[in-house]
């Protein structure tokens, strides 16, 4: 996903971290954060890796909410279906939508769309 080798709809990119919409969201908008060097676990994460992950995330968050429009964006650090660190933000209305079990196979033209929204 880094090198570009697989494809995704990135929202937001810097040096160090990228932000991309999930495959599978729990809800349209959810988006993956991941570090681009690898770490297999986020507590194996130096301190200061861990405090720009989050601060990262704040700001990818408040892309989402801004661009969305939720009541919040909901954030999940589950660490199992992949072996690189990576932070679910998901907008979210009510809390139940968080729930993972909620999550479906995305159509490319709904990711398109939410990504050019999200771009705009």
């Amino acid at each position: 996903m880094v090198n570009g080798e697989i494809p995704i709809f990135k929202i937001w990119e810097d040096e160090k971290y990228l932000a991309f919409l999930d495959n599978n969201p729990v809800k349209p908008g959810h988006t993956l954060l991941i570090p681009k060097k690898h770490t297999d676990y986020i507590f194996d994460l130096s301190d200061d890796e861990y405090c720009e992950l989050m601060l990262t995330a704040k700001k990818v968050a408040k892309l989402l909410k801004s661009k969305l429009h939720p009541k919040r964006v909901g954030i999940a650090v589950e660490g199992f279906g992949v072996s690189h660190v990576h932070v679910h933000l998901v907008p979210i209305d009510k809390g139940y939508e968080l729930n993972p079990s909620n999550a479906k196979p995305a159509v490319k033209g709904e990711l398109e769309e939410i990504a050019k929204k999200i771009l705009s």
